[in-house]
């Protein structure tokens, strides 16, 4: 095989700052790219080693131009696949090709319109909660807004609040013990017979379980209720089959955590961007008054709000709450150079490509104006993915946020004392400590 090993980090060095790594692996990647170029690998254990990138072109290629060679990582297909079940997020081959096209319809632009009522509502009362002139974490409003949107767009009123904070509680309580086993993988044996492992699969049964009854409880009533639930009862399979019971509570569980946790993320983060710029808040006011004087319809509402909608495009560039993206080469390949041996983990880390000064002008500057229409960065913005694996909800997402953004700021005057934006890098990029002040507006 031609071409040139990829640079190389010790396991010793690995091991080092493995503690540090453990609370936050982006200073350990920023550290190699700058020392090592664009790519480096480590061995993290027995097994084939962790190749890390940041070159933008070389994601373009594994995620879109030779997708077909590159599936999901057993970080996903395995390791999450262990608490969330075989969905859309973690299945891979035919499988996902299979489930990808049967709820395909279930996310298109028609029928997100007819959920809009729904989510609108569920932003409206969860707002509702901040207290004006007082200064709060927002990050618990905005991951409660985000929950409550799924859970109202999946089971519209059928589900009450205790079931409800029962599986977020379960849904994070997973990603934290997945997070540990993935930054601790010399710690896995202790995890497995220490019963930390045990544990955690049990209270995902216990979710299944709450979610097994809610399907069963809508399959014997008659009455439909219009939600994403309908859409996932009613969707067919080419040979006309329905989705089977675990299929569908796999496809739910992954909608829990990709659906509420990104958003929840970007919204936070986005809250804490315009805390300290006051000046693009007001421009937020200005045209969410004009979009609601000339429509009450919520998507055209949503269309009329594009500032907005750079306004959140440009925070997700800032703070991807998908800040790194997994593939797992099914043949050997090369890329500028470089051998890239059959089997390889790969993560490209979208954080670094959304600040790499080659992509970007001004990389650090908060400038929604970059996206303006005619700004063209699908080579190297990966918010929400690309190519055949692009998220299925993306557009879901979008209209959820523009709304709560939209609605947020013509309410509030948001401020902050703090000068540094601070974040958790778990399985998603995570805020942390996002005190931010509200004062009504007048």
């Amino acid at each position: 095989m031609k071409g040139k090993d990829i640079p190389a980090v010790s396991w010793l060095k690995f091991m080092g700052k493995a503690n540090l790594i453990l609370k936050n692996p982006l200073p350990f990647h920023a550290e190699n790219f700058e020392k090592l170029g664009d790519i480096f690998r480590v061995q993290t254990g027995f097994g084939n080693p962790l190749v890390f990138s940041r070159n933008a072109e070389f994601a373009e290629y594994a995620l879109q131009k030779n997708h077909r060679n590159f599936e999901k990582s057993p970080i996903q297909t395995r390791d999450m696949a262990k608490y969330l079940g075989y969905g859309l997020l973690t299945a891979t081959g035919e499988h996902w090709r299979k489930q990808r096209k049967l709820i395909q319809p279930a996310f298109h632009k028609k029928q997100i319109a007819g959920l809009l009522y729904t989510v609108n509502s569920a932003i409206l009362i969860e707002l509702d909660r901040i207290k004006p002139n007082k200064t709060i974490d927002v990050f618990p409003v905005f991951n409660d807004l985000a929950f409550q949107t799924v859970v109202k767009s999946l089971f519209s009123s059928a589900v009450g609040q205790k079931e409800i904070n029962r599986l977020q509680y379960i849904t994070e309580a997973a990603q934290r013990m997945l997070v540990r086993e993935l930054r601790q993988p010399f710690k896995r044996w202790w995890f497995k017979y220490g019963g930390s492992i045990k544990k955690h699969m049990d209270l995902v049964e216990e979710a299944r379980e709450i979610l097994r009854k809610l399907v069963r409880e809508r399959k014997e009533n008659l009455v439909g209720a219009g939600d994403l639930l309908d859409m996932l009862l009613e969707a067919r399979y080419e040979d006309g089959t329905a989705m089977s019971e675990k299929q569908l509570i796999d496809e739910i569980l992954i909608f829990f955590t990709a659906g509420h946790e990104t958003t929840s993320n970007a919204l936070t983060f986005t809250a804490e961007l315009l805390a300290r710029h006051p000046e693009i808040q007001e421009k937020i006011v200005s045209e969410t008054k004009d979009a609601k004087a000339k429509t009450g319809d919520l998507m055209e509402l949503i269309a009329y709000c594009t500032y907005t909608k750079q306004v959140l495009e440009e925070a997700m560039r800032l703070y991807p709450p998908v800040y790194f993206i997994d593939r797992i080469n099914l043949e050997k390949d090369e890329f500028n150079g470089f051998r890239i041996h059959k089997n390889s983990n790969l993560l490209f880390s979208i954080y670094e490509i959304h600040r790499d000064a080659n992509y970007w002008k001004n990389p650090q500057k908060f400038d929604p104006s970059r996206f303006a229409e005619g700004a063209k960065h699908t080579s190297h913005y990966y918010p929400f993915g690309a190519g055949p694996r692009k998220c299925i909800g993306n557009n879901f997402a979008m209209y959820e946020m523009i709304l709560a953004i939209s609605e947020l700021v013509s309410r509030y005057k948001i401020s902050t004392n703090k000068l540094e934006i601070e974040i958790t890098p778990l399985i998603t990029l995570k805020p942390k400590n996002a005190i931010l002040r509200f004062e009504e507006r007048s």
